[in-house]
């Protein structure tokens, strides 16, 4: 124990423990310096690709690389969700509203399969992915097409009607056949 003593804020009473827990946070704040990855994201990334490049793969900052390399496989996937959500949307739309087809939603149906095809183009591993993902995302665009459309939701089928090869299929428009003439112009 130094010479002084160390009395605790609130009922004054000095405290070895008290002492002990303040020195032990000065420490770690010593010790805790903080890195590019925390104030420079930009910085980081460059000092970590020049190291890979160099091979000085002792001087890695491995943890955060660690990290941030999973979580691009989980923004993959993120975005292949996302991307097939917002298709099964504008499916049932499309099926479910035949009157009030528009090309912004054939723009967007068209759009959202040749995106999911390049990340898995990119990453072949998912493959498999958006089949997974289908049910969980049909729920969700579902709730979505009855909120757009003002539709109610018992209106549209409580299971997914499409196979995942459809949905992916640039040719395949659920419901009635349908021409470009017959689209609403925005």
């Amino acid at each position: 124990m130094p010479d002084y003593e160390l009395t605790h804020p609130v009922i004054g009473l000095a405290s070895k423990t008290a002492h002990y827990a303040v020195m032990n946070k000065i420490q770690i704040q010593r010790r805790h310096k903080s890195t590019p990855y925390e104030t420079d994201y930009a910085q980081w990334c460059a000092e970590q690709g020049a190291l890979l490049r160099e091979g000085r793969l002792s001087d890695l900052d491995r943890e955060n690389l660690a990290d941030e390399i999973e979580s691009l496989g989980r923004s993959d996937k993120r975005e292949i969700s996302k991307r097939l959500g917002t298709l099964l949307l504008h499916l049932l739309k499309w099926e479910f509203q035949p009157a009030k087809r528009k090309t912004g939603w054939l723009l967007t149906i068209r759009e959202q399969r040749l995106r999911i095809e390049n990340l898995l183009e990119e990453s072949p591993s998912l493959k498999g992915y958006p089949g997974q993902q289908l049910i969980r995302e049909f729920k969700m665009a579902r709730l979505n097409a009855a909120d757009e459309t003002g539709l109610h939701e018992r209106d549209f089928p409580t299971d997914c009607p499409y196979q995942i090869a459809d949905v992916l299929n640039q040719d395949f428009f659920p419901g009635t056949p349908w021409t470009s003439d017959q689209l609403v112009r925005e």
